[in-house]
């Protein structure tokens, strides 16, 4: 099953000032507590963690845990002072890895 991740930022942001940046992943996120129909243990399969790159600049990131809800919901502020591209990768168990990329107009 390929992941899917949803991103929103504006068209085209100003110089130095603030603008909301969302990303979500689809992801089970199972916390390893639960069990399964046959009463087995279900293993841990959690992101763990996301990180959001403006050229290879971290400008944001997170460390998450078990308490996080299945499809994980970040939004946070920044500012940019030119265009660039934003990267934004969400790691996790398992070898969980799934990138995406936008491109941020800065005028």
């Amino acid at each position: 099953m390929a992941t899917r991740a949803v991103i929103t930022l504006p068209a085209a942001a100003k110089a130095g000032e603030a603008f909301e940046v969302r990303a979500t992943v689809a992801h089970a996120m199972e916390t390893g507590y639960r069990t399964g129909d046959d009463g087995s243990r279900l293993p841990r399969d959690l992101v763990r963690r996301f990180e959001c790159r403006l050229d290879g600049e971290l400008v944001f990131a997170a460390d998450l845990y078990a308490a996080i809800s299945a499809n994980p919901y970040l939004a946070f502020w920044m500012r940019a002072d030119r265009s660039g591209e934003l990267s934004f990768a969400w790691r996790g168990d398992n070898g969980f890895e799934h990138r995406e990329t936008r491109p941020l107009t800065v005028s």
